[in-house]
C-alpha cells in the first residue's frame, strides 16, 4: 500500500506538473485541460481493498483508465503518455486498465512500455477480449485519432479469446493479465446493434468458459464483463460464473439509480464487485459537453443537474471532479474506480482529489436537491 511518503512525493509531482501546465480552468472544454482540486486535503493514501474475500479484488480502488493514451478523442503524444502513466505510478495508483481496441493496439503498447519497467508484483492489469487486431493497407474508420495500419474483428470464441490475451500480453511485454473483461458485448455497440444477443451466445460456449478454465488454472486472477449497459452483465451471471465487472456510465452522481436499485443488488447477492469506468462520464461532470463518450446527445436535464451539483459543491469550497470520484468509489460493491487522463497534471489532479475532506452537508444538500438518490452510498464525513 502506498505510503504518507508516496502520498506527498505524488503531491510535490503534481504541483510541479500543474505549474507547467499550459492551462488551469474551471472546465475541461478541450482535451488536456485540468480541472483544480479544490478542498482541504489530507496526507492520505489511495484506497483500497483488504485482502480475502470469496472473490478477487485488486487492492487499489483507484487505476488509470487507459482510453485515452490510445488517442481517444484527440492525439496523446509519446512523451505525455509515458509521463500520464509515471504520474499515475507516483500517485499510488497501482490498477491499469486498457484492451486492444484502445487505440487499436496503441493504449497496450504504451502501457507495457512503461509497466515493464516496474515490480511485477506490484500493480494489476485489466484488460479485454472480444476483438482481434490484423495488420491492414486501409485502417477502418474508427474514433481513436491516427490510428495505426490495424483492422479489426469480433471473436468472443474461446480460441479467439486465447489468442487476444496471448496478442496482447506480446504487444505489453507481459507474463500475465490479472483481470480479463470481455468487452463491448452489448446493444449499445453500434457495430452490433441487436446482435448483440448472437454474439453473446458464442460467449456463452466460448470466452465464459475459456476464462473460467484460466481462472481455474491459474493463469488469469478473474473475468467479467467490460460493457456501457447493465443487461449483457446481468445475462451473463445467470449463465455463467464471472469475478468482476467494469461498467462504465452507469454509476456517476449524475445516474445512479438503476444500478443501486437493480444491477449493484444482483453483483452482490453472487459477490460480484464492479470496476467503475468513466466516473466523470465520459468527461461531463468535469465540465465537457459529451456524455456518455458522445454515442447519445446530452440528456435535457443533465445540463441543470450539473449546474446545480457545481453551485453546491463550490458553496462548500469543493469541485465537482472530486465530489464525483469519491461518490463512485463509495459503494460496497464497487472495488475500484478507473478515471481516465491522456497527461500527469490530469492524474495528479485525480489522486489530489482522493484525499481531499468533503463536508458532510454537501452529500445532504446534493440530496435534498434531487441530484443524489436517497438510497445513495456516500463516503463518511471527515
Amino acid at each position: 500500500m502506498p505510503s504518507r511518503r508516496t502520498f506527498l512525493s505524488a503531491a510535490v509531482l503534481g504541483a510541479a506538473t500543474l505549474a507547467a501546465a499550459p492551462m488551469r480552468v474551471h472546465a475541461q472544454t478541450t482535451p488536456g485541460d485540468v480541472l483544480p482540486t479544490r478542498g482541504t486535503q489530507r496526507p492520505v493514501a489511495l484506497p483500497t481493498n483488504a485482502a480475502g474475500g470469496p472473490r478477487y479484488r485488486p487492492t487499489s480502488r483507484v487505476g488509470l483508465g487507459c482510453a485515452p493514451i490510445g488517442n481517444n478523442w484527440a492525439v496523446v503524444t509519446e512523451a505525455d503518455a509515458e509521463a500520464t502513466i509515471e504520474a499515475a505510478w507516483d500517485g499510488g495508483m497501482r490498477l491499469f486498465d486498457t484492451s486492444p481496441w484502445y487505440g487499436l493496439g496503441r493504449s497496450e503498447r504504451r502501457l507495457g512500455h512503461v509497466l515493464g519497467q516496474k515490480p511485477r508484483d506490484e500493480y494489476v492489469v485489466s484488460s479485454k477480449v472480444g476483438r482481434l487486431l490484423s495488420a491492414t493497407r486501409e485502417t477502418p474508420k474508427v474514433s481513436w485519432k491516427d490510428p495505426p495500419p490495424f483492422d479489426y474483428r469480433y471473436d468472443y470464441s474461446a480460441a479467439g479469446t486465447r489468442r487476444s490475451i496471448e496478442d496482447s500480453l506480446q504487444r505489453m511485454g507481459l507474463d500475465a493479465i490479472d483481470i480479463v473483461l470481455i468487452h463491448d458485448l452489448s446493444p449499445d455497440n453500434a457495430d452490433m446493434g441487436e446482435r448483440w444477443t448472437e454474439y453473446f451466445e458464442q460467449a456463452r460456449t466460448g470466452a465464459f468458459v475459456e476464462l473460467s478454465r484460466m481462472r481455474d488454472e491459474g493463469l488469469i486472477k478473474a473475468w467479467g464483463m467490460g460493457v456501457n449497459t447493465p443487461d449483457p452483465a446481468l445475462r451473463a451471471i445467470e449463465v455463467a460464473d464471472p469475478d468482476i465487472f467494469l461498467l462504465a456510465c452507469q454509476y456517476s452522481l449524475l445516474d445512479h439509480q438503476r444500478a443501486l436499485d437493480d444491477t449493484f443488488p444482483k453483483l452482490a447477492e453472487r459477490d460480484i464487485s464492479v470496476i467503475v469506468g468513466s466516473p466523470l462520464l465520459a468527461g461531463f461532470l468535469a465540465g465537457r459537453d459529451r456524455y456518455l463518450y458522445g454515442a447519445q446527445p446530452v440528456p435535457p436535464d443533465a445540463g441543470e443537474k450539473r449546474a446545480t451539483a457545481q453551485r453546491i459543491v463550490a458553496a462548500h469550497g469543493v469541485d465537482l471532479r472530486t465530489v464525483s470520484l469519491q461518490f463512485a468509489n463509495a459503494p460496497d460493491v464497487v472495488s475500484a474506480i478507473v478515471p481516465g487522463a491522456r497527461n500527469a497534471a490530469q492524474v495528479a489532479e485525480n489522486v489530489a482529489s482522493m484525499s481531499v475532506a468533503i463536508p458532510g452537508d454537501v452529500w445532504a444538500e446534493l440530496r435534498a436537491a434531487g441530484i443524489l438518490a436517497g438510497n445513495a452510498p456516500v463516503p463518511v464525513a471527515a
